[in-house]
């Protein structure tokens, strides 16, 4: 089998969405008629079925609802947690639901380091606590133009920023995923440089929209969906949202990200979503919510931008993706 180098595979390129969900609905189609295709996924008991839904794990205690959600319908557990990208467990969307169940996510452990004023080894529990746990329903938006409506659990990042209490030199916030490849399968595939890394400047790190997220739905997060905390930024593409961290570092100089290492020509770093901006493979102008058999408009910042855009005044947008 040929295995690409990471400066050869771009992340759609494996199984692209509008292939994916075409393939489904095409079998789906001559099965059960065009009802099936609408509804997404193939249907489960089917000779075609694909992973089944994560276990429901623990309930999170004192959940509170959060104003800053939307109000949109949340789309089902089963499938939030069986379809995803994970590169760390495979390329395929469907990959995570199968082999994340490998991961070790007790205990844990979080990194913070750099310039900042509470550097320390932090539990999750110790980097989330005192903020109350909320729950959030976010749009969530990958770069192969699907998009999806999840109601996160987690803590603001800026909350913990300011207990750690940052330099004043701190212009970034870095981020490192485990790097366990025993237990993460993709990673003994050079398709990205490993650890996967990924970065904020200071501001957007800070903005009340961020999120570190420990659970899904009310629980505590599976596997597949980033366990035990990972981040969640709405209005950027979902690469972004770094999935089961083990480093946060405070640094002066924008940090390296992976995507952008892998091909920096068509990832960059803000990686804001933009409809007049195409990826330059594809356009990025519409999007299918996963489920629908009919794409939409995309909205500008993946439809935060009222509260977001102020962040990028002044910048191009087109130079700074």
């Amino acid at each position: 089998m040929l295995i690409k180098k990471s400066s050869d595979i771009k992340e759609s390129e494996v199984t692209p969405e509008s292939v994916y969900l075409n393939r489904r609905q095409i079998l789906q189609a001559t099965a059960v008629g065009a009802a099936g295709a609408i509804a997404g996924g193939l249907l489960p008991g089917s000779a075609f079925a694909g992973p089944a839904a994560a276990q429901e794990g623990r309930r999170l205690p004192d959940v509170v609802a959060s104003p800053l959600s939307t109000d949109e319908e949340p789309h089902t557990w089963k499938q939030i947690t069986t379809y995803n990208n994970f590169y760390e467990f495979g390329t395929s969307k469907e990959d995570p639901a199968r082999n994340a169940h490998t991961l070790t996510t007790e205990p844990w452990t979080v990194a913070v380091d750099g310039l900042v004023g509470k550097p320390a080894e932090y539990s999750v529990d110790d980097l989330i606590k005192p903020s109350k746990l909320e729950e959030r329903i976010y749009r969530f938006r990958c770069v192969e133009a699907w998009s999806a409506v999840i109601p996160w659990v987690g803590v603001p990042l800026r909350d913990v920023i300011e207990r750690l209490e940052p330099e004043a030199g701190a212009k970034y916030v870095a981020f490192q995923t485990l790097y366990r490849p025993e237990e993460m399968r993709g990673q003994r595939s050079p398709v990205l440089e490993w650890p996967y890394v990924e970065g904020l400047r200071m501001d957007e790190a800070m903005h009340p929209l961020t999120l570190l997220v420990v659970g899904l739905y009310g629980r505590v997060l599976p596997n597949q969906n980033g366990a035990p905390i990972r981040l969640i930024v709405p209005w950027k593409y979902g690469f972004k949202s770094i999935k089961s961290i083990v480093r946060m570092s405070f640094v002066e100089n924008q940090p390296p990200t992976s995507w952008n290492i892998a091909n920096s020509r068509e990832y960059g770093f803000y990686s804001n979503v933009n409809p007049q901006v195409d990826h330059p493979r594809w356009s990025q102008a519409t999007e299918r919510v996963l489920g629908a058999f009919f794409k939409k408009e995309t909205p500008m910042f993946n439809g935060y931008a009222d509260q977001v855009a102020d962040l990028y005044e002044g910048m191009d947008l087109r130079r700074y993706k």
